[in-house]
């Protein structure tokens, strides 16, 4: 290779830094044995740029050059033991925003870690689905960079659109629901849930039943949402499970706004985020929340003096899914594609629905009968999901702009 092309090739990669452009010249340079990683090293500096490539670890470097810019973008294109063996290589994994007492993510990373012996970093675990996203952008290329991300459906569209992430199509990705991933591979579905009212029956006498029972004066201060809806995931899906309940639709969340300001008028909404500290401290009696979290407060409560009801409202039946995604410029590729394996084998599957949550192949592990009774009979009457709803990413945007038009002047007073 003459020096100018080497020069060409370098200011290539110099501009692009994309791991399926950027990093691939890299290593043709690098094999090339004109320069050595440290010469390139410095010319990455002194350009201002980092490059992916460059700042991985050497075993990710090794198993990058392997098998080209990044692993294989299906499991069947890479035997099963040798994914194993390239993420054993790599040691680690890094993930975000898992809150340890969120879906069973605690019991999930721990088996996951035992299974295959990786390390674990466990980065900002009440983190959002924005803050997950933005990780990615100003992480890359460090060795620090979320591996895995698990985020709501309209961020994993616009990280996908952004090229965020990276093209894997787990071994089981044939049986995940179509209207649960993204065609090409981008982005899948992980697990749903409904919104569900909770109660603390020490301080509520009667159950709730409905969104029009919410508004009596024996809740007076005592119903909270997880969060504010112009900022939190889990309180947008409460106001559309108002808003459905209201006479409004999925195309149309002003009702369920519409609900909260009389709600708040009546002295019954308390601006306070739902969590398991304000519901043992009896601060938030009354909770409006995924009905997964619902249920996992009753087990965590189920020693001490706390009773705890869980039920899906009649009427407005809403739910709505995570998504796994895989970083495009991953610090350890082959154990961010592992992790996702292990997700969506029978076994990670499971422990999503131990934890409360539908996973997204729950049809699939029911019709091949591997869902254990115990499991199905922890959760509500399948009747309770009856007719369930779920907005589509066109119908989420358009209801966040609503939100974020008359929520403050309606509702928080702001």
């Amino acid at each position: 290779m003459e020096e100018h092309e080497l020069d060409e090739l370098i200011e290539r990669a110099l501009q692009e830094d994309e791991l399926e452009h950027g990093d691939e010249v890299i290593r043709r340079v690098l094999q090339d044995g004109r320069l050595t990683r440290r010469q390139l090293l410095r010319r990455g500096a002194t350009a201002g740029v980092g490059l992916t490539i460059l700042s991985s670890p050497a075993t990710a470097l090794a198993g990058r050059t392997r098998f080209g810019a990044n692993p294989p973008t299906r499991g069947k294109s890479i035997k099963f033991a040798e994914l194993v063996s390239e993420a054993k290589k790599e040691g680690h994994l890094n993930v975000i925003a898992l809150p340890r007492d969120w879906a069973n993510y605690g019991e999930i990373l721990n088996t996951f870690k035992k299974k295959y012996g990786l390390d674990l970093t466990e980065d900002n675990p009440n983190g959002s689905s924005s803050q997950e996203n933005q990780a990615l952008r100003s992480l890359k290329g460090q060795s620090r960079a979320p591996d895995v991300v698990d985020v709501s459906p309209t961020f994993a569209i616009q990280g996908a659109t952004e090229g965020l992430y990276a093209v894997y199509k787990n071994r089981n990705f044939g049986t995940i629901p179509r209207a649960m991933k993204d065609g090409r591979g981008y982005w899948v579905g992980d697990y749903w849930g409904v919104v569900a009212f909770g109660a603390n029956r020490n301080v509520v006498k009667n159950m709730p039943g409905s969104w029009a029972d919410l508004l009596k004066p024996e809740y007076k201060g005592k119903v909270a949402l997880n969060g504010d809806p112009r900022t939190s995931g889990s309180a947008i899906a409460g106001v559309f499970s108002a808003s459905v309940a209201n006479g409004g639709s999925l195309n149309d969340i002003g009702p369920g706004i519409d609900f909260f300001a009389k709600l708040k008028q009546a002295g019954n909404y308390i601006p306070v985020d739902a969590t398991p500290a304000t519901v043992a401290s009896g601060q938030t009696p009354i909770t409006i929340d995924w009905d997964y979290l619902q249920l996992a407060y009753g087990k965590e409560f189920a020693k001490s003096s706390l009773k705890w009801t869980v039920g899906v409202p009649k009427g407005g039946v809403y739910g709505s899914y995570y998504c796994q995604a895989i970083n495009a410029s991953a610090p350890n590729p082959f154990a961010a594609r592992l992790w996702q394996e292990f997700l969506y084998s029978t076994q990670g599957q499971l422990l999503w629905l131990k934890g409360y949550s539908h996973p997204a192949r729950f049809q699939d592990l029911v019709k091949k009968k591997l869902v254990p009774k115990t499991l199905i009979n922890a959760l509500p009457s399948p009747q309770a999901y009856a007719g369930v709803k779920f907005a589509n990413p066109t119908q989420l945007n358009k209801a966040k702009a609503k939100i974020a038009a008359e929520w403050g002047p309606k509702v928080a007073g702001s």
